[in-house]
């Protein structure tokens, strides 16, 4: 089984890559060919893995080109992983955002809009390349802001693209832990949009344990969300929201937490980063070593405005292993073996939620097989939710109007709609500001 994994020469793909060599069973992926548009990123990254598979017998086959249709072609899976514009990107969302006094992160917020406006059209552009050169192939879909690319890309492969996050599976993770049971062995109600969902019932032997753990205030104070929203709202609330919406809640502090740290997130990772690849490029450097020395860092440092803001401390140790790869395994195997699974992912609404359209994607649990994701019919969200949840998407909507039309007055609309952009007129500065630094914004009219 082929599967291609795009933005091959990225940082994470040997986690992926990792979780394959783990796998021996019948019918496992045996070819993975990486594309990335960078080739000494795509050689860095194979000299990863290589060291990686090294004493594995049956590891599978890695290639690496930077022709995109070669890549796609007989694929029976895709992985998407793109960074358009790179980690300089990033670093620019992020500070014309600041400057303005509004939240610049990579998914959440103008970041998000300004990352979405100019990923959209590529991945529009993936989707139509798979459509025609691996119509049979599923994409599974990592690329941020993953819930509305998802939704780009399902206008072209319907349900056979399917987004995935390793939030809500970590989140999930720890609230089990938490209660005392383990993760595989709890139901976890948890509905949303990608990076804008809550856990509203964990389930344990066909018992909702959640009221259990909101009436304890030493439980709550004893996992990352606890810590990060404080006992008291997350009462109110009657829930634990995924940790972005520590933006959202708490946006003020927030804010300034990034504008005091002497970078932000997408500056520390690209100068790491940049460190990592020149390194690697050093034949006498342990590529692996080197690998596993900067992924510690980057996961200990994970979200850490935030949790200074709150006061939560560092993470823990169980928290350092992310875990979106085992969500693309278990999934490729349930759909590949039809080893049926219930995963929480970003599919197509199909009637899950009434306030949003059968068409948009939202992150909920999906029972999985040989047929493809179907999510779980869910409880209503109560009415802040629901609002937070429409407005969101109506922003998403805008952002895809606007890379399908090229409009200019629909990037701002999406700006402006935003909860976290206060301002019309900073709305129209943003897309000045981003269209002046970003190429893949040209289109902007």
């Amino acid at each position: 089984m082929k599967l291609t994994i795009l933005g091959g020469g990225g940082f994470r793909v040997p986690l992926v890559y990792g979780a394959l060599l783990g796998d021996h069973a019948d019918g496992r992926v045996t070819r993975v060919v990486l594309h990335d548009v960078d080739a000494g990123r795509l050689r860095a990254i194979a000299r990863v893995l290589a060291e990686r598979a090294a004493g594995v017998p049956d590891a599978p086959e890695v290639t690496a080109t930077t022709d995109l249709d070669e890549a796609l072609r007989g694929a029976d899976f895709v992985f998407s992983a793109i960074r358009v514009g790179g980690l300089e990107g990033r670093a620019d969302d992020e500070r014309i955002a600041l400057a303005e006094g509004v939240l610049g992160q990579e998914t959440v917020g103008a970041g998000g809009i300004a990352f979405g406006l100019r990923t959209v059209p590529v991945a529009v552009d993936i989707a139509r390349r798979v459509a025609r050169l691996a119509p049979d192939a599923w994409v599974i879909n990592f690329t941020n802001p993953a819930g509305l690319v998802t939704e780009a890309m399902s206008r072209h492969l319907g349900d056979r693209v399917i987004g995935i996050c390793d939030s809500p599976v970590g989140l999930g993770r720890r609230v089990a832990r938490v209660l005392g049971a383990r993760p595989a062995e709890a139901w976890v109600d948890y509905v949303g949009l990608n990076h804008l969902g809550w856990v509203r019932g964990l389930r344990i032997a066909g018992r909702d344990e959640l009221p259990r753990l909101l009436a304890d205030p030493v439980l709550l104070g004893s996992f990352e969300e606890g810590r990060l929203f404080g006992a008291d709202w997350l009462r109110s609330l009657g829930a634990i929201p995924n940790e972005y919406l520590h933006y959202y809640y708490f946006n003020r502090e927030a804010v300034h937490a990034y504008r005091e740290a002497g970078r932000t997130r997408g500056a520390f990772l690209r100068d790491q980063q940049a460190g990592f690849y020149a390194g690697v490029a050093d034949p006498a450097v342990p590529a692996l070593e080197l690998w596993d020395r900067t992924r510690a860092e980057r996961e200990a440092t994970y979200m850490a405005e935030n949790r200074e803001a709150a006061g939560a401390g560092e993470r823990e140790a169980e928290d350092l292993s992310g875990g979106y790869e085992n969500v693309a395994l278990a999934l490729m195997r349930a759909i590949a073996r039809d080893e049926r699974a219930t995963l929480i992912l970003n599919v197509r609404n199909r009637g899950t939620l009434a306030a949003l359209d059968g068409d948009a994607v939202i992150e909920v649990p999906c029972l999985v097989d040989a047929h493809g994701a179907h999510p779980v019919a869910v409880d209503p969200l109560p009415g802040h939710a629901t609002g937070l949840v429409c407005a969101v998407k109506a922003v998403e909507r805008e952002v895809l109007d606007a890379a399908r039309s090229g409009s200019r007055t629909a990037a701002v609309k999406a700006f402006a709609l935003h909860p976290l952009v206060d301002s019309v007129n900073v709305a129209r500065r943003l897309v000045d500001g981003y269209a002046a630094v970003h190429p893949g914004l040209a289109y902007l009219r």
